[in-house]
């Protein structure tokens, strides 16, 4: 190692570029010298493009002084999972085991005197009010990531499941289109049983278009599960979903590459693993998806039973057209309800509501034939 041919500079980057290849890092910090704690930090102001000049430092009290090999072990999780904060790593290592272990405060500390914390990063972190459900299963989320290019020219199109209360990911299905929802839907039912309701946006694998139903709706509400919109433009309806695919592609896409769409399920699959049962959520106070989630005891059904309605109100059905007709008058509700018994429920005055199942799909004014409020909501 000719050490008096070089600078200190030098040979720190040597050592970073080294370190991308090394298979025995703790041997590279040997031959040069150096912790396994020092060779984190070079790696990572290397990687990030800082200087690898010496930095002044404010001198360290001794005797509340975090031992090395913690700073280590908080270091070596960083330089693993470069998006997670002290708050993270340190319930990451509890979750393994260690004791002794520095408070919040200190752990951002030690990464921010290796480099590994800028000012402007910790502005974007600020605390903001967070709402979910009280037990899981009662709303799932589902969105597709936004795709991203493979190294074979195609793209991936991750289609993705997560529980609004555990924020567990049930399911990331990386597809080469977006089509297919209801197959990828239903391996998920058969894992994890049935929700009370979906949450989803306007897309057209999921809302009907001009306030028509999706055979997606139709096949929901026939397994009793509420679909839900959230409002147009207003991606905020879906935060949680939101959040995920950010630590997705923080987390994993912006940070690898994928040969095909084989190889992209592989490392997503993996990355699932780990976002479920490793890393802890901020917004479940710092538990793993995987400690909250509990599968749900609505089973998914082999065949969908007819309904009964209850024989109080008049029933009628949908025409091949996607028309229903009500006393000389038609008024179109979808192609997709096509053979549906729809139940007419009086309202005031002229106002019926149009119950498929136990769902309000529609109400119509049979004075203006008009059709009306084709939001979807559960009956009492």
């Amino acid at each position: 190692m000719p050490w008096k041919d070089k600078t200190v500079e030098e040979l720190r980057k040597e050592f970073a570029e080294s370190a991308r290849t090394a298979k025995n890092f703790s041997r590279l910090c040997q031959e040069f010298g150096i912790t396994r704690a020092t060779g984190y930090k070079w790696v990572s102001r290397y990687e990030r493009q800082e200087s690898l000049s010496d930095r002044s430092h404010a001198p360290q009290s001794v005797p509340g002084r975090t031992p090395d090999d913690i700073q280590e072990a908080i270091l070596k999780v960083r330089y693993e999972n470069p998006e997670w904060g002290g708050k993270t790593i340190l319930k990451v290592l509890e979750n393994e085991g260690y004791t002794n272990l520095p408070c919040v405060r200190t752990a951002n500390n030690i990464l921010q005197r290796n480099g590994l914390i800028s000012e402007t990063e910790s502005q974007k972190r600020q605390a903001y009010i967070r709402f979910q459900r009280e037990h899981c299963n009662e709303l799932w989320q589902i969105d597709f990531k936004g795709d991203f290019p493979l190294l074979d020219g195609t793209r991936c199109f991750p289609f993705d499941i997560i529980d609004d209360r555990s924020r567990y990911c049930l399911g990331i299905f990386a597809k080469n289109n977006t089509h297919g929802v209801t197959q990828n839907m239903e391996i998920t039912f058969r894992q994890y049983g049935l929700p009370n309701a979906i949450l989803s946006d306007n897309g057209g694998q999921f809302a009907g278009f001009k306030g028509g139903f999706t055979r997606f709706e139709r096949w929901l509400m026939d397994l009793d599960v509420l679909p839900i919109h959230g409002r147009a433009l207003h991606p905020q309806t879906q935060g949680k979903i939101e959040r995920f695919h950010r630590t997705m592609k923080n987390e994993l896409i912006k940070r690898s590459t994928f040969t095909d769409i084989s190889d992209a399920d592989k490392q997503l699959q993996e990355w699932r693993i780990k976002y479920n049962e490793v890393r802890p959520h901020h917004g479940i106070e710092l538990c793993r998806p995987s400690d909250i989630y509990i599968p749900s005891q609505r089973k998914y059904p082999e065949e969908i039973k007819p309904y009964e309605y209850s024989g109080i109100y008049r029933t009628l059905k949908v025409n091949y057209k996607g028309y229903l007709r009500f006393d000389r008058k038609e008024f179109y509700l979808s192609e997709t309800m096509t053979g549906a018994e729809l139940e007419l429920r009086p309202l005031e005055g002229t106002h019926f509501a149009l119950c498929y199942r136990n769902y309000k799909i529609a109400e119509i004014d049979t004075a203006t034939e008009q059709l009306l409020n084709r939001r979807i909501s559960r009956l009492p």
